[in-house]
Parts: C-alpha cells; sequence; structure tokens
C-alpha cells in the first residue's frame, strides 16, 4: 500500500480524564483586595478561602494587605484629627 492510499491518522479523542487540569485563572485585583478585606474581619467562607489558596499569589496578598492596612491607619488618623480639630 502506498503512502497516499493510507487513511489519515484520527487524532486521540481527548476526554477529561486523559487531558492534564489547566492551571488555575489568577486572580484578579479586586478578588485579592476582597480577601484581603474579609480577612481583616476574619470571616471568609471556606469555599472562598480554598479558591483565594489556588489563584491568588502570595505576594498579592501581602502587597495588598500592606496598602490596606495603611489606608485603615490614614483614616483613623484622618477621623481623630477631624474630631480633635473640630471639639468645643
Amino acid at each position: 500500500m502506498s503512502e497516499s492510499a493510507r487513511p489519515p491518522a484520527t487524532p486521540p479523542d481527548p476526554s477529561p480524564a486523559a487531558t492534564p487540569a489547566a492551571a488555575p485563572k489568577a486572580a484578579s485585583l479586586f478578588q485579592v483586595v476582597s480577601a484581603v478585606f474579609w480577612s481583616f474581619f476574619g470571616v471568609r467562607k471556606d469555599r472562598h478561602m480554598q479558591q483565594d489558596a489556588v489563584t491568588i499569589k502570595l505576594h498579592h496578598v501581602v502587597l495588598v494587605g500592606i496598602a490596606l492596612a495603611a489606608v485603615f491607619v490614614f483614616a483613623l488618623i484622618a477621623l481623630v484629627s477631624y474630631i480633635t480639630r473640630n471639639a468645643p
């Protein structure tokens, strides 16, 4: 049989078990901020926490945590300054 007479080879059937698991999509900035914000209060659903553990990178959590902590401290300083400036 010649090369041209052979039927073309069919690719293997990609079944879910045969394909490797795709890497999870990276978390957006909003998702990281949301996770850090709720962690400040210690409130997080287990389903979201497990998803965050897969999609959020540690250095993103650290950077957003430092930024949100700084915003919180500056907000408290501004509030105290406003109250003491307008005190009778």
